[in-house]
């Protein structure tokens, strides 16, 4: 029987013992954690609940298509997505309809609903044209870059936006500055800034609005629950609190892995950990290590998870409170490197919707800022500094007393990241996308010099976020489809 060791589990790496364990692969999943999830996690504490990490899931049949039916669980379609709150008293709720949310941005905006139609429609475009090949295949294979789709991609490519930053094609598009601030904000998803990322980015309003944003019922790391009991089911084989050390690989092939206590032989080596932290520990490679590291990284993010005494009917179960400077603000996270004083602030109830959450009259708040890649900085005083702003902003802009409700707190900061996750700098999505090149420089999800060893998780290709990590895990699955049909064959 093939063997197949995988280096962390994470979603990616879940996802990818979930799809060899049912090709009939025997797989071990060595991760360094005491647990499974990676960055989809959870935190229970003084009697409150956080999503620790992501809180909103797109294109859920990702997951659901990897769970047997039993193991599949309930999910709640938003109406509305996010509730937006503007520095001036605006509040504007983005409705995951595109009609209702043209409606609702021309009632508050007095932008025309025409304007927000065509936009969505054009951010469909770019993602009919790029999904095939940038999202759910690997344009690192010349074969994939030889068919129809792809020709049809490359005849369109002006569609694509790739030559504009996001916010110069949302300035064109939308004119009105705050719906323009509404949709820079997408380049967030995954640790960019919209003054420097391709309009492509666009596609990301696309997933959530024209298809449709979900949570689960039971929180975001029911997704994380689920897969690891199907992989359980499959009979994968989980070492957790056992870091792999460094992976063998002997004339072009992938032969095995060292663990502290001696090596696990294997034909077939997944990562899905930082791809930085792989060439610089695992399979060291000074030459693509030096690649890496001339790529900027992602953003960060600084949280605080608040138990909150009251409720706040003002709010929603996703919450955006715009700075008054967005372009300082990102000047600030990619070329100052440190957190600006007047932050956007995202906040999140999840008990909202599942009271079991919080205390009755109580919420959780998981509230985040967007934080730079840890270089050093001073973090215990960016974090005062932080929380200080983040109440007196939250104060002004809803009118309201909030310091004394906080009965309870915990704080995640990049260095923390870094250490809970493995992500190097503690940047969250691997390498930006802060240039028309990012998605080509991004790594391909297999070595074409090492057989059998192949990668999983955000800092490859597609690239971070739920939907982009189980999509590379279908990606290996694939190639390690071929690879066992060219061994069988001989």
């Amino acid at each position: 029987m093939t063997r197949a060791v995988i280096i962390g589990a994470g979603i990616g790496g879940l996802a990818a013992a979930i799809r060899l364990a049912r090709r009939g692969i025997s797989v071990e999943v060595y991760e360094a954690a005491d647990k499974a999830g990676g960055k989809i996690s959870e935190r229970n504490f003084d009697g409150f609940r956080f999503d620790a990490g992501p809180s909103l899931l797109t294109l859920p049949e990702m997951v659901l298509e990897l769970l047997d039916d039993d193991l599949r669980f309930p999910i709640k379609k938003l109406d509305v997505i996010t509730k937006y709150f503007y520095p001036d008293g605006t509040k504007l709720s983005g409705f995951g309809n595109v009609p209702k949310l043209a409606t609702e941005i021309k009632e508050k905006l007095k932008v025309p609903e025409s304007k927000v139609v065509r936009y969505m429609q054009k951010a469909a475009e770019v993602y009919d044209l790029t999904a095939d090949l940038f999202i759910f295949g690997s344009f690192h294979r010349i074969k994939n870059l030889i068919n129809l789709k792809a020709l049809k991609t490359v005849l369109n490519i002006r569609k694509l936006q790739a030559f504009s930053s996001l916010h110069e094609f949302n300035e064109r598009e939308l004119e009105d500055k705050k719906l323009v601030q509404l949709f820079d904000r997408y380049a967030t998803y995954n640790g960019s800034d919209p003054y420097q990322t391709p309009a492509t980015l666009s596609v990301i309003s696309h997933l959530e609005h024209n298809l449709g944003a979900f949570i689960p019922e039971d929180g975001m790391f029911k997704v994380t629950e689920s897969l690891f009991q199907q992989a359980i089911r499959l009979g994968v084989e989980f070492h957790f609190g056992e870091p792999v050390r460094k992976v063998e690989t002997t004339d072009g092939k992938v032969t095995a892995v060292w663990l502290d206590s001696g090596f696990v032989q294997a034909e077939i080596v997944v990562s899905d950990v930082d791809i930085h932290r792989f060439y610089s520990t695992l399979l060291p490679d000074s030459k693509r290590l030096a690649k890496l590291n001339k790529e900027e990284r992602s953003s960060s993010a600084l949280i605080f998870y608040w138990g909150m005494k009251g409720l706040s009917p003002e709010m929603d179960v996703h919450n955006i409170f715009f700075s008054a400077s967005y372009e300082e603000e990102f000047d600030y996270l990619f070329r100052k490197k440190e957190v600006f004083d007047d932050p956007t602030v995202y906040i999140y109830i999840s008990s909202k919707y599942n009271k079991t959450d919080a205390p009755e009259a109580f919420e959780n708040w998981f509230v985040m800022i967007n934080a730079p890649a840890d270089v050093g900085q001073n973090w215990s005083e960016i974090i005062e500094r932080s929380r200080i702003k983040i109440l007196e902003k939250l104060e002004r802009m809803m009118g309201k007393k909030l310091q004394k409700n906080v009965v309870t707190e915990e704080i995640l900061s990049p260095p923390e990241i870094y250490k809970q996750t493995g992500s190097v700098n503690g940047s969250l999505y691997g390498s930006s996308s802060n240039s028309r090149y990012a998605s080509f420089n991004r790594h391909a999800n297999f070595r074409s010099d090492i057989a059998g060893l192949y990668f999983v998780g955000g800092s490859v290709h597609p690239g971070g976020g739920i939907p982009l990590c189980l999509s590379s895990a279908k990606i290996v699955d694939g190639l390690v489809k071929e690879q066992i049909r060219k061994k069988d064959r001989f």
